[in-house]
């Protein structure tokens, strides 16, 4: 089972740089780093969590920015957006930026994409069937794979459409990995229709605290029914908590990848929590 962190990097936290080392240096495997382009005012769509929305998603950078800091900083260390708001983006330009860093980080990026749940942003880019936001993804996907990996690539779809052209990187993974965010059932069948792995929260407390183990078995049964062997759909967990017993747990589950995810801090508290969590590896290794 593989180590990852994911934090909102803002101009009050830990940089990518500083972050991208530590993280290399303490044996951890991959950074992640989520995506809001902006917040609203109006709000239509409560925050999932609960309560007030944290300044960090105010405040958070671009992931595409960071991550190629992280990347260059490093060069074993995976960098993933966790997750990109594909529903937000051109998917032209979002598979250039996508190949852009593979190619930069030397294949070490993992495309984690969701929907989103802030229906206010998304429509200000221009996404306003919010209910249709799932299949306006799906498109976005299969779009951005002709370009990733045909020379005249094409698409014509309900939402999606574009002629041949020519556009250039291409990723350095063949096929680049497509992380699908969303919880069990309907972000696990939409990971089996058209991803490379699924990543679901590790427990869900506004949802009486569900753990996400408990669909585990329904999940590879769905994998079956499409035609799909479950281990070409790695899981990997976010907002997983540090404890020994839960890694252990999540360990031999079959879980792929666990990630923490941690405050937008400064450098002495960050680099501080990231020793207390690669201890915990340690112990559930």
């Amino acid at each position: 089972m593989d180590y990852g962190v994911a934090l909102f990097f803002t101009d009050y936290s830990i940089g990518p740089i500083e972050l991208g080392k530590a993280l290399e240096e303490r044996g951890f495997e991959s950074v992640w780093a989520p995506e809001h382009s902006h917040i609203p005012l109006t709000r239509k769509s409560p925050f999932p969590q609960g309560g007030d929305l944290p300044k960090k998603y105010y405040d958070v950078m671009d992931p595409f920015v960071t991550l190629s800091a992280a990347a260059a900083a490093t060069t074993k260390l995976k960098v993933g957006t966790g997750i990109c708001l594909v529903v937000q983006r051109d998917p032209i330009q979002t598979a250039k930026s996508v190949a852009s860093l593979d190619q930069v980080s030397k294949g070490r990026f993992l495309f984690g994409i969701g929907a989103g749940w802030n229906e206010d942003e998304m429509a200000n880019h221009g996404t306003t069937d919010f209910k249709g936001r799932f299949k306006l993804m799906d498109e976005r996907v299969r779009a951005m794979r002709e370009i990733w990996t045909k020379s005249k690539p094409e698409y014509s779809g309900e939402y999606v459409k574009f002629g041949p052209m020519m556009t250039w990187p291409k990723p350095v993974q063949k096929p680049l990995p497509v992380i699908v965010g969303g919880n069990f059932p309907h972000g696990a069948r939409r990971a089996v229709a058209f991803g490379d792995g699924w990543i679901p929260h590790a427990t869900r407390p506004e949802y009486g605290g569900v753990d996400v183990l408990d669909h585990l078995p329904a999940f590879r049964q769905m994998c079956k029914d499409a035609g799909r062997d479950p281990s070409d759909l790695p899981i990997t967990t976010f907002n997983t908590p540090g404890d020994v017993d839960t890694l252990k747990r999540f360990r031999d589950a079959g879980i792929a990848r666990v990630v923490f995810s941690i405050p937008s801090e400064d450098a002495s508290k960050s680099l501080s929590l990231l020793d207390k969590l690669a201890a915990a590896m340690k112990q559930a290794r």
